[in-house]
C-alpha cells in the first residue's frame, strides 16, 4: 500500500472515532442538563470562575490597600465580608484568592494530566522495556506519601506560587500515568487500534491520535477530582506557611490570618473557609456526575 493510501486510511479511522467521540460530548451536554447533581456542582464551579476571573471588576477594593480606621470592621455596607486585622477588606481579599487557588488547580492537573497522560500512554501501547521503565518510576514515587513528596520540593525551591505549583504537579503525574496505561492496555488491543497498525501507521501517531482521544474521558474524571484536591491541599500548605505568601491575596493565608481572633473577628476565617468549602463541594458534584456518567460499570442496566 502506497503512503498516500496509508494516510488516506488513517484519516478515515481517526474521522470515525473524531465522530463517535463528538457524539459523546452531545449526549454528556444532554445527561447534564438532566442532572440535578451535575447542574449544581456546574453551576458552582461556573460562578467560582466567573468571580475569580473578573475580581479586579468585582472588588470593591484592592485586596492589599490597609485601612487602619477599618480594622476588624464587621461585615456592612461598605465592606460586605467585614475586615480584617490590617484594615483590609475580605471580599476583595476572597475574589483574588480565589483567583491564586482556581489557577494553581488548573495549571497543577493540567500539568499532571498531560504528562502522566502521555507518558501512561506510551507506556501501555509501547509495553516491554518502556512500560517496565516508566511503570518502575511510577511505583518508585507511589512509595513516597504525598505529603513527604510536596514537602522535599517546597523544602528545595521554597515557598511561593510556581514552587507550589511544580511541587504539586510532580506529586499527581503518575494517578494519569497509571490510569492511561491501564486504558491503552484495552485500547491497543481494538479493532480500530489494530486496523492502524495493519496499515503501517507510526507507533506515536498511533498514541497522539487514537490512544489518548479516546481516554480524554477518563481523564476529565480524574482532572475534576483533582481540581478538588488540589485546592485544599494548596490552602493547607499555604496555611502552614509554604505555600503562597503575603501580601499576595490567598485562602490560605486568610484562614492562617483568622485563627488568633475566632471570638472576636470570625469572620475573618468564616468567608475564604465558605469560599474553599463551596468550591470544592460544586468540583467533587461535578466530577462525581461525570464518573456516574462515563464509567459503565456504574451504568444502571
Amino acid at each position: 500500500m502506497s503512503e498516500a493510501n496509508l494516510l488516506l486510511a488513517d484519516e478515515e479511522l481517526t474521522l470515525l472515532a473524531a465522530t463517535e467521540r463528538q457524539a459523546n460530548w452531545r449526549r454528556l451536554w444532554f445527561e447534564l442538563r438532566r442532572s440535578t447533581k451535575g447542574l449544581v456542582g456546574a453551576i458552582i464551579v461556573t460562578v467560582a470562575i466567573v468571580a475569580a476571573v473578573g475580581a479586579p471588576l468585582l472588588a470593591p477594593y484592592s485586596p492589599t490597600d490597609q485601612v487602619v480606621e477599618d480594622k476588624f470592621a464587621p461585615p456592612s455596607f461598605s465592606h460586605p465580608f467585614g475586615a480584617d486585622n490590617l484594615g483590609r477588606d475580605i471580599l476583595s481579599r476572597t475574589l483574588y484568592g480565589g483567583r491564586v487557588s482556581l489557577a494553581i488547580g488548573f495549571l497543577v492537573v493540567a500539568i499532571a494530566a498531560t504528562v502522566g497522560s502521555i507518558l501512561g500512554g506510551i507506556a501501555g501501547y509501547w509495553g516491554g522495556f518502556v512500560d517496565t521503565l516508566i511503570m518502575r518510576l511510577v511505583d518508585l514515587q507511589l512509595s513516597f506519601p504525598f505529603i513527604l513528596l510536596a514537602m522535599i520540593f517546597l523544602a528545595i525551591l521554597g515557598p511561593g506560587f510556581w514552587s507550589v505549583l511544580i511541587a504539586l504537579a510532580v506529586a499527581l503525574w503518575v494517578n494519569y500515568a497509571r490510569l492511561v496505561r491501564g486504558e491503552s492496555l484495552k485500547l491497543r488491543e481494538l479493532e480500530f487500534v489494530q486496523a492502524a497498525q495493519t496499515i503501517g501507521v507510526s507507533k506515536r501517531r498511533i498514541v497522539f491520535s487514537h490512544i489518548l482521544p479516546n481516554v480524554m474521558q477518563s481523564i476529565l474524571v480524574l482532572a475534576t477530582l483533582d481540581m478538588a484536591f488540589v485546592i485544599i491541599f494548596e490552602s493547607s500548605l499555604t496555611f502552614l506557611g509554604l505555600g503562597i505568601q503575603p501580601p499576595t491575596a490567598s485562602w490560605g493565608i486568610m484562614l492562617s490570618d483568622g485563627r488568633n481572633y475566632l471570638q472576636e473577628s470570625p469572620w475573618m476565617s468564616v468567608f475564604p473557609g465558605a469560599a474553599i468549602v463551596l468550591t470544592v463541594v460544586g468540583i467533587n458534584l461535578f466530577g462525581d456526575w461525570l464518573r456516574d456518567v462515563l464509567d459503565p460499570s456504574l451504568q444502571v442496566r
